[in-house]
């Protein structure tokens, strides 16, 4: 209603929002009825989107801190992708697919393929965000599918660890540091062309100079190059 021109739809949402006082019916010359919203409205719409700001900065933050622990680690990492996953096959055999939108997703730095170890993290600030995902069967099977470990990486206090399934890894997040709860099952995965594909058009994190000079020592030392 805020960005529209307040054409009513008299659904049910509606009618609660005229009944809190958050919308106020109108009418013109020719009797045409609109919805403007209120000063209340406004105040609430403006509360949450603080809210929603604060969340969303929260998020962001533990994102960097993920995507630096595993560039330190010696890994090539990417945030923000969309990789089409394939989910198990259903009773007729055929293989269904679904978009996976990790946070951080990472390989091995090594040109040996079989070596390259994809790791996806999903991070979550709020419990209701992180309940949201695991009511949904199919988002964990296509981070599976994506990688050869999957962890979930908390703020911690917005769960316990049994609400996490056992087939995720788990990790909890404060000021002080990251823990390890529970270590992510390991899997052999080789990376499908698409997804292939898909880390060739996007960029990969950069780091500092002096980040990318450490980040190669491991991979020489280890021969994976």
């Amino acid at each position: 209603m805020w960005r529209s021109a307040g054409w009513p739809c008299h659904d049910v949402l509606e009618l609660d929002l005229l009944a809190a006082g958050l919308l106020l019916r109108q009418w013109d010359e020719q009797g045409r009825e609109t919805l403007r919203v209120t000063d209340a409205g406004i105040e609430l719409l403006a509360a949450t989107r603080r809210r929603n700001q604060v969340a969303f900065n929260d998020h962001e933050a533990l994102v960097q801190r993920v995507a630096l622990a595993m560039q330190r680690a010696g890994r090539v990492v990417w945030r923000g992708l969309t990789l089409r996953a394939p989910l198990p096959a259903d009773e007729d055999g055929r293989t269904t697919w679904a978009l996976a939108m990790p946070d951080v997703y990472s390989i091995r730095h090594t040109t040996v393929e079989d070596y390259v170890e994809p790791i996806a993290h999903e991070i979550k600030v709020s419990r209701a965000d992180l309940l949201s995902d695991l009511r949904s069967v199919n988002k964990g099977a296509a981070y599976r599918a994506l990688a050869s470990q999957f962890w979930y990486v908390l703020r911690k206090g917005i769960a316990r660890e049994d609400e996490v399934p056992p087939q995720h890894g788990l990790m909890v997040a404060d000021e002080r540091g990251m823990e390890v709860l529970r270590p992510a099952p390991r899997r052999p995965q080789r990376l499908a062309f698409n997804i292939w594909m898909a880390l060739a058009k996007a960029a990969a994190e950069s780091g500092s100079e002096e980040e990318q000079v450490s980040l190669g020592a491991p991979a020489d030392a280890a021969g994976q190059r």
